[in-house]
């Protein structure tokens, strides 16, 4: 089963996600940046990271990484990855190309064609933490637009292959799962 967990910051999105696989064992994939604790030019977020280790199970294997895929293609118990947000800023990163938008684009659209691939293909329960963005200001920075849009594209694409999609807001969940997609809406609309 592939549950996709949407929510804004600090709704208790990732907090649902752990709850949904406390009962065993379970891999957790933190796919954003590793903080250099030697460095202190990131403090708050070096705390970020050690309150999200605290807080897994004793039994849980933490996976730092951003290759996702190979995670999900390897045989184990359920994987929680938190978060499709922290793992798109990697795959920028690493590509160095959020100055260079199609190229950008095109780097992007292939690391989420990966990512709904080893999805389909994975062997295991697999839960997805993402931040919902773009319901309030639009970033001032080309690269903030840039983001917001991958973002927002991912999280379709991984909705439109997930078996259950959950929505945080303020501490409240609500099961999107049986809702219709874009199309499905469209076309049952006009068939009225």
């Amino acid at each position: 089963m592939i549950t996709l967990v949407l929510g804004g910051v600090r709704s208790g999105k990732s907090a649902l996600a752990e709850r949904l696989l406390a009962h065993g064992p379970a891999r957790y994939v933190a796919p954003g940046p590793v903080p250099d604790p030697h460095d202190p030019a990131d403090d708050e977020w070096a705390e970020r990271v050690a309150l999200h280790r605290r807080r897994r199970p004793a039994s849980w294997t933490t996976l730092e990484t951003g290759d996702v895929a190979a995670v999900l293609g390897a045989d184990g118990p359920p994987v929680l990855v938190d978060c499709l947000g922290t793992w798109l800023t990697r795959v920028v990163d690493d590509a160095a190309v959020w100055e260079e938008r199609e190229r950008g684009r095109e780097v992007v659209a292939a690391a989420r064609a990966d990512l709904v691939t080893a999805l389909r293909q994975a062997r295991c329960d697999v839960v997805l933490v993402s931040n919902e963005v773009g319901l309030g200001v639009v970033p001032a920075t080309p690269s903030g637009r840039f983001f917001r849009d991958e973002l927002g594209r991912l999280n379709t694409a991984v909705a439109a292959v997930a078996d259950e999609v959950l929505l945080v807001v303020a501490g409240r969940v609500l099961d999107l799962s049986k809702t219709p997609g874009i199309d499905v809406f469209v076309t049952a609309r006009s068939a009225r």
